[in-house]
């Protein structure tokens, strides 16, 4: 959040409530001084790449159930973290939403889309990672604290969004011993912080997660009300990824051939490709692309050094998710289609 956004937060939010100036920004700074509010990287939602599948709509009228998209995450983050936070007149005439987890592979784009949400918001950022809360308010007193501080000063800011990172350790019911952070820290008040965020707030508890299921469900599901599961990048988003990465650079070829990048790159995240061209363009590397055109096997043999997104890792994630509340309640609602669709046919034939 820049210098300007949070002047004009104080100087608005301050006047209409009893917290004077000089108090708000004596809590604001004890918090930023303890590392709980801090700077994020500046990122648009448009920078998170992939496309949005065209061909949903004849799945469905196929009697199957589309697989998501990256453009369709983007889509979910927009609606459930963005649009409903913009203003006070569209929070309150939006539903609820009080939380949202983002689950995902190591590189598929959590961290991003977790950036861009406060970028287009222009929001406040908590940050209650157990990792960066250890040591910090210690003992139930400093907990109490921290909480009150958080919730005080998240009020005052809004937009506000309350980060947590590995959201999954907060109710693990087994703590490895070599997690010296106290992971199981915010166990109780977690779900409390979020039911006692109000109609009116524009907070949200945004939490990202590589191993959703390594905790107690019950809890996880009903601390964070929506869900967000990031898939594996299909054709489309590589090849969409994999053009606008490469040809940011003036020197190569415009007849440089993407499709079979993207062919070749099936299965792996989008951190991963972001990693390779890092290491294959090189600042020597790209002063020499007039000269010495850029080849396919540079970038698959860089590629073929790092692992890709394992076809039992992505199935984890589609079976945990499908277990989950709002896992169940889609399938319920796609066998009540399909119930209703085979009546239909069957009233058809008998008319017929």
């Amino acid at each position: 959040m820049s210098c300007d956004q949070l002047t004009e937060h104080r100087l608005s939010l301050s006047a209409v409530c009893n917290t004077s100036n000089t108090e708000l920004e004596s809590l604001f700074e004890e918090l930023v001084m303890n590392g709980i509010v801090h700077k994020y990287p500046a990122v648009s939602l448009s920078s998170f790449k992939g496309d949005t599948s065209l061909a949903g709509c004849d799945v469905i009228r196929w009697n199957n159930d589309p697989n998501p998209t990256l453009g369709d995450v983007r889509q979910a983050v927009r609606d459930c973290c963005v649009l409903p936070m913009l203003s006070r007149e569209i929070h309150q005439s939006s539903p609820i939403v009080r939380s949202v987890l983002i689950a995902g592979v190591h590189g598929s784009g959590k961290h991003t889309l977790a950036n861009a949400v406060c970028t287009e918001l222009g929001a406040t950022l908590f940050d209650l990672t157990s990792a960066n809360i250890v040591g910090k308010y210690p003992g139930k007193s400093g907990l109490t604290m921290l909480l009150h501080l958080v919730n005080k000063v998240a009020r005052l800011l809004q937009p506000s969004v309350i980060f947590i990172e590995d959201a999954e350790k907060t109710f693990m019911k087994k703590v490895p011993k070599t997690d010296k952070t106290d992971p199981k820290r915010l166990k109780k008040d977690l779900p409390k912080l979020v039911k006692a965020i109000a109609p009116t707030d524009r907070i949200l508890l945004l939490g990202i997660s590589c191993c959703p299921w390594d905790c107690d469900q019950k809890s996880l599901t009903a601390t964070y009300g929506k869900i967000i599961v990031i898939p594996r990048p299909d054709y489309a988003s590589l090849y969409h990824i994999w053009n606008d990465l490469l040809f940011q650079y003036s020197g190569l070829s415009r007849k440089f051939d993407v499709s079979t990048l993207a062919k070749l790159s099936d299965g792996y995240s989008v951190g991963t490709i972001i990693k390779v061209l890092q290491e294959v363009m090189t600042c020597k590397r790209v002063l020499q692309l007039t000269i010495r055109p850029l080849m396919h096997v540079e970038i698959l043999n860089t590629l073929a050094r790092h692992d890709p997104v394992y076809k039992e890792e992505e199935e984890a994630f589609n079976q945990w998710y499908s277990r989950t509340p709002l896992g169940r309640r889609k399938q319920k609602a796609l066998d009540a289609e399909e119930e209703r669709r085979i009546l239909e046919n069957e009233k058809h034939s008998v008319t017929k």
